[in-house]
């Protein structure tokens, strides 16, 4: 199985990587579109801040490949987020795969949000054999709101998206890469689809 983790200077590949090997996976690194499309499955991870990431993105055209992507892809927290429509942070225009908008927390709760907190309401086989309530390991500042591709919610200040799903688009707010035996069996379900 060829496994790409898209690599345009915005993600916290390396974590990964290690997460891949340690399920007994090689995954490759790569910005090159036709590595990209050629993959069994596809990895958009994303750390910092959405309207860089996006000038990444566009500088290298990923931005016209990954919506058209045809084989399983997931994306991780700012991943998943430049995948919606757009966010708050800078007013960014996303790739527009998921119909929703990305919105700051309040300044009522500690921001960012840093640490464990629950998943829950968990919908489809990318979440088969975790526990309703499983904790996942957030970093992130801003959320996707709950809309119709919503199949993860978690709670802090709100109810909020932390998982999306249209299609072969996967999306999740947390690291499952960071998120010990329950982020683990995500990655391994979504490897298996």
């Amino acid at each position: 199985m060829k496994i790409i983790i898209i690599n345009y200077g915005a993600g916290n590949i390396k974590s990964i990587q290690f997460a891949m090997q340690r399920l007994g996976y090689t995954a490759i690194l790569s910005n090159d579109a036709a590595e990209i499309i050629a993959a069994d499955k596809v990895i958009f991870p994303g750390v910092g801040e959405a309207s860089h990431a996006m000038k990444m993105l566009k500088e290298t055209g990923l931005d016209l490949v990954i919506p058209k992507l045809k084989q399983p892809v997931l994306g991780i927290c700012l991943g998943m987020q430049l995948m919606c429509n757009s966010s708050a942070e800078n007013n960014t225009k996303g790739l527009g795969i998921f119909d929703v908008d990305v919105l700051k927390f309040s300044n009522k709760v500690k921001v960012p949000q840093i640490g464990w907190n629950e998943i829950s309401q968990l919908k489809t086989d990318l979440f088969k054999n975790i526990k309703e309530d499983a904790y996942m390991y957030t970093v992130h500042s801003y959320y996707a709101p709950l809309c119709n591709e919503t199949i993860a919610t978690t709670n802090y200040e709100l109810n909020y998206s932390s998982a999306l799903q249209k299609d072969n688009f996967y999306g999740v707010q947390f690291h499952p890469e960071k998120s010990s035996s329950s982020g683990e069996q995500l990655l391994q379900n979504f490897l298996e689809m």
